[in-house]
């Protein structure tokens, strides 16, 4: 491709585009790669992955193709095909330059749906050769999903690949984005006590996406003598001058109306996939009572929600935009279409399959909340409304709503080469693979993005890392951080690093050298540690000089709800300035320390990681029942194993004496809560081997909290599997403060900087919401 393009030309912020480089470049370029799933450790390994065992799988396939599911990966395996031709937001950069793109919708794919798919960018800018070249990779995969081709090319080549595969082939920005619109519509009109059969609808835009959002509505139930299209010629009309593409012209009428502002009288429903400011506000004064403003231009929209709500306080309004409410996204349903179809071996999508997606998506928004997804937003879940007519993209229940209801529409309409027997079994392999897809700090993110915003204060506010994450923290709307640090330092860090944000304009700036309630921090402190050592003298030099001391007096005193250190110098010296002034929680022993390893397998607490040394049995209950607690801010339902070198009794040392006696005083304590022991951690991780044990524990499934006998082998086995799975931790996460206070450690990153900062957020707004108390739980029955 020769020539600099617009999107070239667009300016972007220089640290954005800087970090979005190196996000990409680092560890190692791109955001895929290829692993094995087979072991290769020996040469009978070799023999049966490839010459000779590798005949018997080949001489099967070709004796009954359908075993291709059986004996490779095809059956999981999805094309992400783009011309880049029309790349959303860029243009016709080409494919090579769409790459980034196409590597992104892959990672969509497997993080949300654990769909394998490789990207695949072709130089076909013509219809008949990109037909050609994606109707021959039909043995590789077991669907295609085309991304980015420009109108009206992509639905001549949907058309045709359709009609020639026997694959699934999805057009995602036509139909992912109609499923979700279709969703919000539905669920629109009935708020407005209307129907989809009587609704007016107006469209401002006439490509491939609002052609397959109209397109399905009518299937549903819109009438086409109640729809009217305008583009960017006005509206389209029957016998309007010049060519009208076959698509579009299935939606030309008999009208009067030639503009937006004359069509858009009476209308219930404004569907926007056009551009910016196109929907004025004084166009809403002529719309229906109660309209339906789906303005889904991006990044800005046809109009902005605030212009659209004073214009019309009745108005229900969608955007693409994930800072608003009822945002359109389009990973709402197609990893889950995706699922679904694989599942089922569907030939192709069809409009029941469509259909299904729609109802379970608008059916999801009406659902009343779990105990378990209520925990996860803070006890705070939207209720269906005018704010709340699509489900969260990362609401965990879409891929256990919308991959069944698409595998039975399937089923019922007859496509489904491999039909599932036992929906029951499938939904629960759903289940399982919701908590394993690593996005489980989503849930605690979004609600900490919901609640009131909360102030965290970061003791090691100069660390570029801190930094960092305040910037991050203030565009996700997570906290408003308070950083304690130098001025000139900060300034100099924040321009070294091509930060934006600026003390007292983003963030406030406490000055340990110079800050005005110097007096009050130090009377504050010789208050509660006169008797701990805390002489005037001393207490003088800690808030001069130790920005922990400072964070918890701040927290303290009500001037932040959440504190953050542990950046440089020994944990150990961070605990203790924390145990002295921000205090162990009423009817709590101790303070102990949970962390959280997310891998490839899942998610895995580990306690007590970094604080209890040789804990008692009643100190071991405690911080299981505090860690338990807390693991259900995550939306997840604990199953505790306190672990041993002895496996159910097989041992009679003092140690398995100890976490043998913990599980006796959990199981009065709380009774509910999933918990045995002691026990091997292989038995604890494997419910197989666990049976062979012991079949009546009670434990259920894989347990998803390891108690450790002592800090030793907490720590250790942390720090090792952490190592040897590059797997993502989170933590340590300090339990049993007066208030949400955390100790990090040196080697943690700035995404985990961010994510403390999120869970210290929704710990600061479940403790406001119970009138101050930090919420958890201790042991009532020791």
């Amino acid at each position: 491709m020769s020539g600099e393009t617009d999107a070239a030309k667009k300016s972007v912020p220089s640290d954005l585009d800087e970090n979005a480089l190196f996000f990409h470049q680092n560890p190692v370029p791109g955001k895929l790669e290829i692993r094995a799933t087979k072991p290769l450790g020996n040469q009978r390994d070799l023999a049966l992955a490839y010459s000779p065992g590798v005949a018997a799988p080949c001489l099967a396939i070709a004796a009954d193709p359908a075993r291709a599911a059986d004996y490779t990966a095809r059956a999981n395996l999805v094309a992400v095909v783009s011309n880049g031709s029309a790349v959303l937001g860029l243009g016709n950069i080409g494919p090579l330059a769409s790459k980034p793109v196409m590597e992104g919708k892959a990672v969509l794919f497997k993080k949300f749906a654990g769909i394998d798919v490789f990207d695949i960018e072709i130089d076909a800018p013509g219809v008949e050769r990109m037909v050609d070249v994606v109707s021959a990779l039909e043995p590789t995969f077991g669907g295609i999903n085309l991304e980015d081709i420009k109108s009206p090319e992509c639905f001549e080549v949907e058309e045709r690949l359709r009609d020639m595969m026997g694959i699934p082939v999805f057009h995602d920005d036509q139909h992912g984005t109609a499923i979700i619109v279709a969703a919000g519509i539905l669920n629109g009109l009935e708020l407005a006590g209307k129907s989809i059969e009587t609704a007016k609808i107006v469209t401002s835009g006439a490509g491939a996406a609002a052609l397959a959002c109209l397109n399905l509505l009518v299937s549903l139930g819109a009438s086409l003598h109640n729809i009217i299209v305008t583009d960017i010629d006005g509206v389209v009309y029957d016998g309007r001058p010049g060519e009208i593409d076959r698509w579009k012209a299935v939606f030309a009428r008999q009208t009067e109306h030639r503009t937006l502002e004359q069509a858009i009288d009476g209308a219930d429903v404004f569907l926007g996939l056009s551009a910016a400011g196109v929907l004025k506000p004084e166009y809403l004064a002529k719309m229906a009572e109660n309209p339906l403003i789906m303005a889904l231009a991006n990044p800005v929209p046809e109009i902005m929600p605030d212009a659209a709500r004073e214009a019309r306080p009745d108005a229900m309004i969608c955007t693409g935009r994930s800072d608003f409410p009822n945002q359109v996204n389009n990973v709402l349903c197609f990893p889950y279409i995706f699922r679904g179809a694989l599942d089922c071996g569907a030939r192709t999508i069809n409009e029941a399959m469509k259909a299904a997606a729609v109802t379970a998506i608008a059916q999801l928004a009406r659902e009343e909340p779990s105990d378990i997804a209520a925990r996860a937003y803070s006890g705070e879940t939207p209720i269906f409304g005018p704010d709340y007519l699509i489900p969260s993209p990362f609401d965990q229940r879409l891929i256990l709503r919308i991959a069944p209801a698409v595998a039975k529409a399937a089923m019922e309409s007859g496509v489904a080469a491999r039909p599932i027997e036992d929906m029951d079994a499938y939904r629960d392999r759903l289940n399982r693979f919701v908590f394993r897809s690593g996005l489980v700090m989503k849930p605690v993110i979004s609600s900490a993005q919901a609640a009131a915003t909360h102030k965290v204060i970061y003791a090691d506010g100069e660390d570029e890392r801190v930094l960092r994450a305040a910037q991050i923290v203030l565009e996700d709307r997570i906290a408003e951080p308070i950083l304690v640090g130098r001025p000139e330092v900060v300034e100099a860090r924040l321009k070294r690093y091509g930060l934006r944000i600026r003390p007292d304009r983003d963030f406030e700036l406490v000055n340990p050298e110079n800050d005005p309630r110097y007096r009050d921090y130090v009377d504050h402190l010789i208050a509660i540690g006169g008797r701990q050592g805390f002489t005037p003298d001393y207490a003088r030099t800690l808030v001069r000089t130790n920005a922990t001391v400072i964070s918890a007096i701040a927290l303290m005193r009500g001037e932040a709800d959440a504190m953050i250190c542990g950046l440089d110098g020994r944990y150990e010296r961070h605990l203790r300035t924390v145990r002295s002034i921000v205090g162990v929680r009423e009817g709590a022993r101790d303070l102990s320390a949970l962390s959280m390893l997310i891998s490839g397998n899942g998610m895995t607490f580990f306690t007590d990681t970094y604080v209890s040394i040789d804990p008692t049995a009643e100190e071991l209950a405690e911080m299981t029942l505090l860690a338990a607690e807390e693991i259900r801010r995550f939306g997840v339902e604990p199953k505790a194993a306190l672990l041993s070198h002895s496996n159910f009794g097989s041992r009679d040392s003092a140690s398995a004496a100890k976490m043998r006696r913990a599980v006796e005083i959990l199981h009065a304590a709380q009774p509910e809560l999933c918990v045995d022991g002691e026990m091997h951690a292989d038995s604890a991780l494997n419910p197989e081997l666990r049976a062979r044990v012991l079949p009546h524990s009670i434990l259920e499934g894989e347990a998803n909290l390891l108690v450790f006998p002592n800090l030793d082998a907490a720590n250790i086995t942390l720090n090792a599997v952490k190592s040897m799975t590059d797997a993502l931790h989170v933590g340590p996460i300090l339990l049993g403060t007066q208030r949400p206070a955390h100790v990090l450690t040196t080697s943690v990153t700035s995404r985990g900087v961010v994510n403390m900062t999120a869970i210290a957020a929704v710990e600061a707004a479940q403790a406001a919401a119970q009138g101050g108390t930090h919420a958890g739980t201790a042991v009532t029955g020791r």
